[in-house]
């Protein structure tokens, strides 16, 4: 007997209900490191901290949240890798040894791509004049390597050798290369992923010390280097040719396009502030006053919002993209890191 146009209905409107159901309820969300505790999870439309889960003695800094947004992978400094959550529940799925220090993590498809420093050295950063000694200081020791992981095989395939202590991690717009910065050596290194072999060193001391964030803008014609000792940053081509640098406030770290490549944002984690300037003409257009040592940040996925962890201070800010104000202030945090979204957006630690 055929069914009737009521019950064909009722039928489709179950399975819808059934499908969204089984959906993973990630959509607008944020997801925020502190070191001292774990990760926080902060609803985007409600921007109200919802969740937390527990990573305390493991140090969790750096993440990324894969492609289908169902796993977190979390630099966990204590356990010598990288641990892996489900993204909706928290939930430990496992974990990957890298080596010491891991820091600063970057998916792109199946494998992450972490570094870690096995020579690195604690304390502030050199002054001006201190930073050649410092370098002779780390002439000797072990570079950093970033390891390669497979995310579905759930282990480490290989190493790219790095400099002395590696900070941020950047992709080329056809993922073919890798672009570090080694904030002990003062350099910037292109590497081939596929051969895992250096292609080109960029010496940033003549134009500033500690190179710490980078990244390339939308169109791939562009990279953006922050110099941490030097209060500016380096803006290289597409063949990393240094064409300018630009001063900024102090300690420039965490930096971003938007999405269309029109703005770039840069934070000066000691001047507690966030710069916006030109991406093509590279003029200041503002700042907004932030709380202390902010250095990681990443725009809402609609592009409206910028969500900034400022470490010292304990809190997340929300910075409205236009107006350059602060919208929101969330506490409660211990010493935050790191922050991405699902849907992933534009920031200093991923992109769409």
């Amino acid at each position: 007997m055929p069914l009737s146009p009521s019950f064909r209905l009722a039928g489709l409107a179950g399975a819808l209900v059934t499908a969204l159901a089984a959906m993973p309820a990630l959509a607008g969300q944020a997801f925020v490191t502190s070191q001292n505790t774990g990760v926080s999870v902060i609803d985007l439309a409600t921007l109200q901290t919802t969740g937390h889960f527990d990573l305390s003695g493991k140090g969790p800094r750096g993440i990324g949240i894969t492609r289908d947004g169902k796993r977190l992978v979390i630099a966990t400094r204590e356990t010598g890798g990288v641990t892996i959550l489900d993204a909706a529940s928290g939930a430990t799925l496992g974990q990957i040894k890298v080596g010491k220090n891991p820091e600063f993590v970057r998916i792109r498809g199946d494998r992450a791509f972490v570094s870690y420093e096995p020579s690195a050295k604690a304390g502030p950063p050199p002054k001006p004049g201190e930073a050649a000694a410092k370098q002779d200081d780390d002439s000797d020791d072990e570079p950093a390597r970033i390891a390669i992981l497979d995310l579905k095989k759930g282990k480490k395939i290989g190493d790219i050798v790095g400099g002395p202590e590696t900070e941020g991690i950047e992709f080329s717009k056809d993922g073919k290369q890798l672009i570090v910065t080694n904030e002990a050596d003062n350099t910037v290194t292109v590497h081939d992923i596929a051969t895992r072999k250096l292609v080109k060193t960029i010496k940033t001391a003549e134009y500033g010390n500690r190179p710490r964030g980078i990244k390339v803008s939308p169109d791939g014609k562009t990279y953006v280097a922050t110099l941490e000792v030097g209060n500016k940053f380096m803006v290289m081509d597409s063949q990393f040719n240094v064409v300018k640098t630009v001063d900024t406030g102090k300690s420039p770290y965490g930096v971003a396009f938007d999405r269309k490549g029109e703005r770039l944002y840069v934070a000066a984690g000691q001047d507690k502030k966030l710069e916006v300037f030109d991406a093509k003409t590279f003029d200041k257009l503002g700042e907004v006053a932030t709380g202390g040592r902010c250095w990681h940040f990443s725009f809402t996925p609609d592009d409206r919002q910028i969500l900034l962890a400022c470490g010292k201070s304990n809190e997340v800010l929300t910075i409205d993209a236009a107006t350059l104000e602060v919208t929101h202030r969330l506490e409660g945090f211990d010493t935050p890191w790191g922050v991405v979204t699902y849907p992933r957006a534009m920031g200093s630690l991923d992109q769409p």
